[in-house]
């Protein structure tokens, strides 16, 4: 299982930050380069607990689909998206928000397994953990940019 720890620092309330991590449009936005969009369960606006969303995009050379649930949400400190069908063994995405002066410290905990065995080990070791930690660095610099013109 490989674990990806982000932390971003955002000049913004938690509420304001835990709204834009959830927010489809806003994903939708910073996955543009892989051409991500919602086709299925919640499309568009603010996503909910036990909700689900269908994400399709383009990574590798391929269109991928990966359907998540939010299997636990705590206003406005944490929330949590798992994979429920998609191409990996396992995926969880942790979302935990502090506030400190007015600034956000949004942290991210993803962790995942990848199939195929050893040649999958491979793939994440040599392609997947950069793709995956460079995607989410978009998505947070989207995400402070957006946070902190509100």
């Amino acid at each position: 299982m490989t674990t990806i720890h982000l932390t971003t620092k955002i000049k913004a309330s938690k509420q304001i930050v835990f709204d834009a991590s959830r927010n489809i449009d806003i994903h939708q936005q910073s996955a543009s380069p892989s051409k991500e969009k919602a086709i299925a369960g919640v499309t568009s606006g603010l996503i909910n607990l036990n909700e689900t969303v269908t994400w399709r995009g383009k990574h590798f050379g391929f269109y991928l689909t990966h359907k998540t649930r939010i299997p636990v949400m705590d206003f406005y400190d944490y929330f949590v998206d798992e994979m429920e069908e998609g191409r990996f063994k396992s995926f969880r995405h942790e979302h935990i928000f502090e506030e400190q002066n007015g600034v956000t410290i949004m942290k991210d905990v993803l962790q995942y397994e990848t199939p195929f065995g050893i040649f999958g080990e491979f793939f994440d070791i040599l392609f997947l953990e950069k793709h995956l930690t460079n995607f989410l660095l978009e998505r947070n610099k989207v995400l402070k940019e957006v946070s902190e013109k509100k």
